[in-house]
């Protein structure tokens, strides 16, 4: 038997998306007094907390004392969370509408000009609170909007969200099995599945989740290094010898900003050649390796990228494991851009040789649409990262607890607040399944390939490279009518420099898309598109189009 969904009051869609301050009023009706809820009948019921409707609040007389843990504090605490719930979900609703701004763009002086940000002795009263959050949130990036596409980060899952508010209100931390019971068990699940994707067979070894690709990246040096020399942990740096790192070209900055913050320098990081469509080439990795060894250097690692920042190449995996191999040099992969295309049957062969890595960095929270943060850092030996980073604080990580001891995760990582990452994911996953996130990744793929083959050959656009895109990382120039007929050379290129950067402020100041732009090596500013979003559709790609083409035709 069929059943209807319920119908939605039209009047409540209509207070969503404009909110109660900007909803039409009728005419002849009272106006509530700014700060007072409509009126509600009063609970009279003994049960506590209740779920009746609440007594109306006047919050311009509140303050956050009179808020829970207070003493009868409880119809002002429903009351107060269900009107930020409220505006929270006024800005969801926005963020999914095609006919708002994805930006209401104002330059940092207008913003500190228009608004009292500062921070006083006196409290605020819960109204103040309110209009503190509405405003926060009219000027945030709707990076959940279907034509946001400035990072590889983007999207708004309603189930993702919904674990992120559970997570916050459960305020606990992920170092003992002690204070967070279910979320250390999750966290064990979800990255022995993980470990299962990557190709490790039963999903051996360990990892953490930690907070970005950039930190993943960190601890897969940080492990390296110790695997190679451990005496490091106790003697530092000065106790071995002169380690050097190898990494692509077009890799993430996180790999050089991780040997700075270790100790072994940047210098010591050896950038390897690509080829024209952005991947390392091995026969310049295994050139440069001997190199160093000839040198008096020790190579301990290399990094290689499945999925880069701007191109979305991947490099030959298999290729560079054999020559880690033949080198004993460990083998990190930084697949926190590309590692989502393992969950696709159609994809995932760009990620082959995978399986024969060290250590994975996977950022769930780019290609799968994790809120933010979530990143995780897989190893394929189980014990090496305790081993590595544990400090044997006995405050925390007793060893005559009643429980298996193991579960308690906190001595293998860095930091020791660790906030609770996995939640979003699992609770994603038990949502979609691994079929829903194939779909979403394919459509995500599919979208890029449409907008590849709508400019390539299209008046106007010129590629960055040729050929299409492997990931959904779309670069190409947009040439404004005054420069088609322009010869290439110095002026030319001085001239399409500016181009880029002018539509996109352009973009921002009207508030209808974003898309992200940059320079590389001797390319000039150049647009890179990036799909990520779930919601986005063809016609958000056609608008883009048609909206570069109405932003630049004057320059």
């Amino acid at each position: 038997m069929r059943v209807d969904a319920p119908a939605v009051c039209p009047c409540r869609c209509q207070a969503l998306l404009y909110g109660d301050a900007e909803k039409p009023v009728e005419t002849g009706a009272r106006a509530a007094a700014p700060g007072v809820a409509e009126p509600r009948p009063t609970c009279t019921c003994d049960k506590k907390p209740c779920s009746c409707q609440k007594a109306d609040v006047n919050y311009a007389f509140l303050h956050s004392t009179d808020l829970l843990p207070t003493c009868n504090g409880e119809i002002t605490t429903m009351s107060f969370l269900q009107d930020v719930v409220d505006i929270l979900l006024q800005y969801v609703v926005k963020s999914f509408d095609r006919s708002t701004k994805v930006i209401d763009f104002h330059y940092p002086n207008e913003l500190l000009q228009e608004y009292n940000w500062e921070l006083a002795d006196q409290p605020q009263t819960l109204e103040e609170i309110l209009l503190n959050c509405r405003t926060t949130l009219k000027y945030a990036i709707k990076t959940g909007h279907p034509r946001y596409f400035n990072q590889l980060s983007t999207g708004l899952d309603m189930v993702g969200l919904a674990a992120d508010w559970l997570t916050s209100a459960a305020n606990t931390n992920m170092f003992t099995y002690e204070i967070a019971p279910v979320f250390v068990l999750l966290e064990y699940v979800t990255l022995r599945k993980m470990r299962e994707m990557v190709g490790w067979p039963g999903g051996c070894g360990d990892g953490i989740f930690s907070p970005g690709g950039a930190i993943s990246n960190m601890y897969a040096m940080l492990i390296a290094r110790f695997k190679m020399f451990p005496e490091v942990k106790e003697k530092g740096m000065a106790a071995i010898p002169r380690l050097v790192a190898f990494t692509s070209e077009h890799s993430h900055f996180s790999v050089k900003k991780g040997a700075a913050a270790l100790g072994i320098g940047t210098d010591s990081v050896i950038l390897i050649r690509c080829d024209e469509r952005g991947k390392m080439i091995p026969s310049d990795l295994e050139r440069r390796i001997v190199e160093a060894k000839q040198k008096g250097f020790v190579p301990f690692l290399v990094s290689a990228t499945a999925g880069t920042t701007v191109y979305g190449a991947f490099d030959p995996l298999i290729a560079i494991a054999d020559i880690c191999k033949k080198y004993k040099i460990w083998m990190h992969v930084d697949g926190a851009w590309g590692g989502g295309l393992l969950m696709s049957r159609k994809h995932k062969w760009k990620l082959n040789g995978v399986e024969r890595a060290n250590s994975v960095t996977w950022n769930p929270h780019k290609m799968m649409g994790v809120p933010l943060q979530c990143s995780a850092l897989l190893v394929r030996e189980e014990g090496l990262m305790q081993s590595c980073n544990q400090m044997h604080a006995s405050y925390l990580f007793q060893q005559d607890k009643h429980y298996d001891l193991s579960y308690d995760t906190g001595d293998k990582a860095l930091q020791c607040g660790r906030h609770v990452d996995v939640f979003k994911l699992w609770l994603m996953w038990r949502a979609k399944g691994t079929t829903g996130f194939e779909a979403q990744i394919d459509k995500c793929l599919e979208l890029a390939e449409y907008l590849y083959n709508k400019i390539k050959n299209r008046e106007g656009y010129e590629m960055v490279f040729d050929g299409k895109p492997q990931h959904t990382n779309v670069c190409f120039w947009y040439i404004p009518p005054s420069l088609r007929g322009m010869e290439d050379g110095e002026e030319r290129t001085s001239r399409l420099m500016k181009v880029a950067p002018v539509i996109k402020a352009r973009m921002m100041e009207y508030g209808t898309t974003m898309v992200s732009y940059q320079p590389l090596g001797d390319k000039v500013n150049f647009f890179r598109m990036v799909i990520s979003n779930p919601a986005a559709t063809h016609q958000d790609i056609d608008f883009l189009i048609d909206e570069i083409e109405r932003l630049g035709q004057d320059l």
